[in-house]
């Protein structure tokens, strides 16, 4: 029988104060080092055949590559699309996908990138020039990614195979990094071929999706792809199962080989079935998220009141089986650019009823907007401790439909949610990190609104964040520290812990499969036994 490997993996920075990408420390408590090498050399010389199989936590149906976000399809375009440069999630390092070498400096704001010779498209179409500024000036115009690429000033095709980019101001450290969220397509597809069945020149194309809950969806080779990482099976079929119990099923019968996820309460079952199941800590958090524009969640200090009323110690311990790290920063402790917060939220009651009763919210009734997924499990205390301070907490839990949530001249239709986030699926530099839900984007223009509130808070984030990009890598640790000590103390959308993410699969079946610290599988390198 396998044993529960409580693999803790260090989180660093994807920019340290020096301004340097840093890698993940792969430590495995149970058998040593377990670092993944990655020098970008092609691995493989193709399929071996057998299908690859995965059970997925996340559904989605947005296929679409431009501004994808949700951790089923963000996945799935890690294995159907290339960037200039893309991200290896083991070890937060970027290694040259379609580029063929790194960026050529022609200034310290333009950069010149070179295309992968033969690279093409799994319709057979050559990859060009005009399809990657294509890419990067949708997603640079796209309201979630807008934010990670609003250093480029312009970018253009300098000739077939070669890409120019010129930037607002110098940021050389993290510019491999953040290209890589962006995903090429072929220029001329239509807007409903990015909806419904997209194609990418990665190592895997679509064969078919259904990404609703009990869906599928199918992969096969890009018989076109000449790339460093190509596929290593014939197929690979995903299975789209929210319910834990059906996920774990499929895992410990052997219908899959990997299981996105598991639940603290199913890890004895399947180590028990033969299974390996590994603890990963990184920056995946349930987070608390505040109508800011909406009465009484505009003033701070009711916002406060909820971190001081729950348990979260007793919360990671009895919802969480002990994996989970409480908040002492935005940033979880063993991120190399870490700062204890100048506001860190213990239990406190009788403080809550404080903040509560200086804000005039004493006794308020609200709604709890709680997603379908596994933060539901949380609910129950939450709404529990809340109620315990003299507020009336509703819980409504539902699939968030996120079109509701979208910048709006009218009142967004609710008080506070609670829902699940990583944006470590892009790069883990804490100005990404920070960006994606404190940027100029649709979480603070919609959402969260915080863009929107009176109180200059937003535009004092924003202005540090900003100064810190321009900053000598010398300053920019301390900027950084002021600006979690503005989210610590506003909590317009604040993580309640740092969760250690399990993976579960049958290491008799598959072959360099490794799980990540972020949402997501990635099969890229794995083949089947």
């Amino acid at each position: 029988m396998e044993q529960v490997k409580l693999t803790r993996r260090s989180f660093v920075a994807g920019a340290t104060a020096a301004g340097a990408l840093a890698a993940l420390s792969l430590t495995g408590c149970s058998g040593g080092s377990s670092e993944k090498k990655d020098d970008g050399a092609k691995s493989d010389d193709g399929a071996k055949g057998g299908t690859l199989t995965g059970a997925c936590a996340y559904s989605s149906t947005n296929v679409n590559p431009i501004g994808n976000s949700s951790a089923l399809m963000l996945a799935a375009t890690w294995h159907v699309f290339e960037g200039l440069y893309d991200l290896d999630l083991h070890t937060y390092k970027t290694y040259n996908a379609l580029a063929a070498d790194k960026p050529t400096k022609i200034s310290d704001t333009e950069y010149e990138v070179a295309l992968r010779d033969g690279a093409k498209f799994s319709d057979g179409n050559e990859v060009t020039a005009d399809d990657v500024v294509n890419a990067i000036n949708q997603n640079m115009a796209d309201a979630t990614y807008g934010a990670f690429l609003e250093f480029i000033k312009s970018v253009e095709a300098k000739d077939a195979k070669t890409v120019s980019i010129k930037l607002k101001y110098a940021f050389e450290a993290l510019l491999e990094t953040r290209l890589s969220v962006v995903k090429v397509f072929p220029k001329s597809l239509s807007e409903d071929e990015l909806k419904t069945n997209p194609i990418g020149s990665g190592p895997w194309m679509y064969k078919s999706i259904n990404g609703d809950d009990g869906g599928a969806i199918e992969f096969e080779p890009n018989p076109n792809y000449n790339g460093p990482k190509p596929a290593s099976a014939d197929n690979m079929h995903w299975d789209v199962l929210l319910d834990d119990t059906s996920r774990t099923t499929h895992l410990s019968e052997g219908t899959v080989q990997v299981m996105e996820n598991v639940p603290d309460a199913n890890a004895d079952q399947l180590t028990a079935a033969g299974a390996t199941v590994d603890y990963v800590q990184g920056f995946s958090l349930p987070f608390l998220m505040f109508n800011t524009v909406k009465k009484p969640f505009d003033d701070y200090r009711v916002r406060q009141a909820f971190f001081y009323a729950i348990d979260i110690e007793k919360l990671i311990k009895n919802a969480m089986n002990g994996h989970a790290a409480a908040v002492t920063s935005f940033l979880p402790k063993n991120h190399a650019n870490y700062h204890e917060a100048s506001t860190i939220y213990t239990y406190d009651p009788e403080k809550a009823k404080s903040l509560l009763e200086e804000a005039g919210a004493t006794g308020m009734s609200f709604e709890l907007m709680v997603n379908n997924n596994w933060v539901k499990n949380l609910s129950a205390q939450i709404k529990n401790d809340l109620d315990a301070i003299g507020l009336n907490c509703t819980i409504n839990e539902t699939k968030i439909d996120w079109a509701k949530f979208a910048p709006s001249d009218s009142e967004l239709p609710y008080d506070v949610m609670l829902t699940p986030g990583d944006p470590s699926c892009f790069g883990n530099d804490p100005d990404l990190l920070m960006s994606w839900w404190y940027g100029n984007n649709v979480w603070t223009t919609g959402r969260t609104c915080w863009q929107k509130a009176t109180d200059g808070k937003w535009n004092e984030l924003n202005d540090l964040m900003q100064k810190a990009r321009e900053a000598s890598a010398s300053d920019q640790q301390g900027i950084w520290n002021q600006c979690f000590d503005i989210l610590a103390e506003q909590v317009p959308l604040y993580p309640l812990f740092h969760r250690e993410l399990a993976t579960g699969y049958q290491a008799d079946k598959i072959a360099g499969f490794e799980p990540i610290a972020t949402t997501g599988l990635v099969f890229l390198g794995a083949s089947c036994k």
